[in-house]
């Protein structure tokens, strides 16, 4: 569902200390951007309107966490969300950066320098029709580009509510040379205890679909995948 254009994203945006407007200048320097300490950096890709990053980066505060939309209008949702998380807990928001980019293009605005240590893709477009399937953000298209990012021993963690999305998704991991460490076909009937629930998921639980979900490793950073 497209977001409808809201005038002050973009103003609100400009403004904001976390936003990264020319995230192409950044690649291969992420870890310099964020000031102090270096941390492991955790990237959401398609991060919406922010929820789960919210409540992810609060939760890890010696993590830094990139999140990744091609929309500025949700990322102006997004910056509100996070502000207000944020300061629900009296604290500054120091361990988020956000960027507007097409994640099909990745690798033009992070290479293998930037060494992500997890990845998370939440309710991603399932593309349905077998001729778009390429564009799904699981497909091997888009698994060897991540490949390119993850440090060695780097996890995807993957939800959607789609059930074709899901299992292709797992076929997808397993000819990309990844382990799936865990899945599940009901995420809450199991009750992952470090599951963060995000606004599609909370949607699509409250409509009853099983929510589906996978956790996969990438050991070899340095192989070719075929």
């Amino acid at each position: 569902m497209r977001m409808r254009k809201k005038k002050w994203a973009r103003p609100e945006l400009a403004r904001c200390p976390y936003f990264v407007d020319d995230p192409r200048a950044q690649r291969g320097k992420w870890h310099g951007w964020f000031r102090g300490e270096d941390r492991p950096l955790y990237l959401e890709l398609g991060c919406g309107k922010g929820v789960f990053l919210a409540e992810l980066a609060l939760r890890s505060p010696r993590i830094n966490f990139l999140g990744v939309d091609l929309s500025r209008d949700v990322l102006g949702v997004a910056r509100r969300n996070i502000e207000k998380a944020y300061a629900a807990q009296n604290r500054p928001v120091d361990n988020i950066a956000l960027a507007a980019h097409n994640i099909e293009q990745i690798l033009l605005m992070m290479d293998r320098n930037d060494a992500a240590e997890r990845i998370y893709i939440n309710f991603c477009n399932p593309w349905p029709k077998e001729k778009h399937h390429k564009r799904r953000l699981t497909h091997p298209r888009q698994l060897r580009s991540y490949q390119e990012l993850l440090a060695p021993g780097g996890e995807i963690h993957f939800k959607t509510d789609d059930d074709d999305l899901y299992r292709a998704t797992l076929r997808y991991f397993r000819e990309c040379g990844f382990e799936i460490l865990r899945q599940t076909e009901d995420l809450h009937a199991e009750s992952w205890m470090d599951n963060i629930e995000s606004e599609h998921e909370l949607m699509f639980a409250a409509q009853g679909i099983p929510i589906k979900a996978a956790v996969a490793q990438w050991e070899n950073a340095n192989a070719v995948s075929t």
